[in-house]
């Protein structure tokens, strides 16, 4: 290893965050490939339903006190991938067609600092519908420095002011990943925890993620009066720190306080923060903590203070929601800084139903123990798991293999139920950069199950769509699909491929031989 001559640097300033830009400005959504970078937990349809309920009671609130002709902004901070937002625009479309309820219009805005993110948003096959609907926007956004959104569909620049409506804003994954402050408090005095960094030996031939995987950070202490003076903007809670916290630790978002506050500005009517993050809202989660540990998954990330974000905007009125249980994963939180916060009711009704009661970290800590029970459930289970999931496509992927040993039991309702699970999986699917031919295991199943007219649906698209060799049983597969169909053409010449690729396929040339009248 080796260090940087001892620099010692403010931890908000350390060269981590300048590697972790270059990290996701270089890969852009390649950074999601096979979760490098993790994204399931906050970007599965279940999370996407709840945050679309949350929005729809918030539009119904506006709606209920006149305010209908006016566009709320629904701005998503570090977008990523992209597919919380494909989840959260079905749902709400979805509920919103089916409510029929007189409603203000919204734009949903995407937005990332990478521009590798926007222009791979703009190219998928998944948002393009909901850009062409005009209910979806993208902005390229500098958390740490911007003050205006430019929109890049419809050309709109959005300013300090321009808003009628509260801006609703949504940050998955985000405030744990901007630089923060570290400060330690101890005998009622604040100090900053200034680190220096240890660099592997061939750091200079290292790419971003590898240097952050393998730098080790050493902290250093020194009096910071400056946190304690009147003058400083978060005061009030940093006197409450120096109050109730002795010999501990704190990651202190000052960068996420200051983007929330510009973010502000741009509506004269305040905003509605909806969040998820490993991130702490309860102040004995900070007591005696010790220095934060670099997690890296791709790029790094920290614990985020949700504490700090709660108290500083509830000295301004605001009114927090998080749930009464403890997270295990995810901590699931809503910041209505709102001129009247309690008459959003639909909204809180929303929170309550879909986070408090049940909520995205308790089908997560689910998911986890089902990953490993796949072979002991049965298939009333899997069907009832994959309902709650939204019938998502990863659960269906996993699950697969165990179906298929189940069919032979299955009775007519249950084949019927996992045709309709497959086309709700099919219209809610988002491709992530990594390649699955979903198609494929879709008509394999539903040709076990002896739909053969569906499975040569799917089927059919595997192949056009694989860059790959076709595999034989797939052509043979569709042969028999084609002759149960009584379509005696395509099944000879989806024959005749398979034999071709594999001369001495004994059923492939028992249907020959069928169907040539041998």
């Amino acid at each position: 290893m080796t260090d940087s001559g001892s620099i010692r640097y403010r931890f908000s300033e350390a060269p981590i965050w300048e590697l972790q830009r270059k990290y996701y400005e270089e890969l852009g959504m390649q950074a999601w490939k096979n979760d490098q970078v993790p994204q399931y937990i906050t970007s599965n349809p279940m999370i996407g339903t709840g945050y679309a309920e949350m929005i729809f009671g918030f539009l119904q609130d506006r709606a209920g006190m006149g305010y209908t002709t006016e566009p709320v902004i629904i701005l998503e901070l570090g977008a990523g991938a992209g597919r919380l937002a494909f989840h959260v625009l079905q749902k709400l479309s979805e509920l919103m067609d089916y409510a029929g309820l007189p409603l203000p219009p919204f734009t949903y805005v995407m937005s990332d600092l990478p521009w590798k993110n926007i222009t791979g948003w703009q190219q998928h096959p998944g948002l393009i519908p909901f850009v062409e609907q005009g209910i979806l926007d993208f902005a390229r956004f500098d958390a740490v420095a911007d003050t205006a959104l430019h929109l890049t569909e419809s050309g709109k620049v959005i300013t300090p002011g321009t808003l009628a409506q509260p801006l609703m804003v949504i940050a998955n994954y985000f405030f744990d990943s901007i630089p923060q402050e570290l400060l330690y408090v101890d005998e009622g005095k604040i100090y900053e925890c200034e680190v220096s960094l240890q660099y592997p030996e061939q750091s200079d031939t290292m790419g971003p993620s590898e240097v952050l995987r393998d730098l080790i950070p050493e902290y250093h202490y020194r009096r910071a009066e400056g946190y304690e003076e009147k003058s400083y903007p978060y005061r009030e809670v940093i006197a409450y720190y120096q109050d109730k916290l002795e010999d501990s630790h704190v990651l202190f978002p000052a960068a996420a306080l200051e983007c929330m506050e510009r973010l502000s500005a741009l509506s004269g009517a305040g905003f509605l923060l909806l969040t998820a993050d490993k991130g702490d809202h309860r102040l004995e989660n900070w007591e005696f903590a010790e220095p934060p540990k670099l997690i890296h998954h791709g790029s790094i990330s920290l614990t985020a203070n949700y504490h700090a974000l709660v108290c500083y905007f509830e000295q301004k009125g605001a009114l927090a929601s998080f749930t009464e249980h403890h997270y295990k994963n995810l901590n699931v939180g809503c910041i209505f800084m709102l001129e009247e916060p309690l008459r959003h009711v639909q909204a809180r009704l929303a929170y309550r139903r879909f986070i408090e009661r049940f909520g995205p970290d308790d089908f997560f800590s689910l998911k986890l123990w089902i990953d490993q029970n796949y072979d002991t459930i049965g298939l009333q289970q899997i069907l009832g798991f994959w309902r709650l999931g939204g019938y998502d496509a990863e659960l269906f992927i996993q699950s697969a293999e165990r179906i298929s040993s189940l069919l032979e039991e299955a009775s007519d309702e249950e084949i019927l139920d996992l045709k309709l699970g497959i086309d709700r999986m099919w219209t809610g699917f988002y491709p992530m950069p990594q390649k699955y031919d979903l198609a494929l295991d879709s008509g394999l199943l539903l040709f076990e199950m002896g739909l053969y007219e569906d499975s040569r649906q799917f089927l059919t698209q595997s192949l056009q769509e694989t860059e790959d060799e076709p595999v034989v049983t797939v052509l043979y597969c569709l042969a028999i699909c084609s002759y149960e169909l009584e379509d005696l053409e395509a099944a000879l010449e989806y024959t005749r491929q398979a034999l071709v690729l594999e001369p001495e396929h004994e059923e492939a040339l028992d249907l020959l031989a069928a169907l040539s009248g041998d």
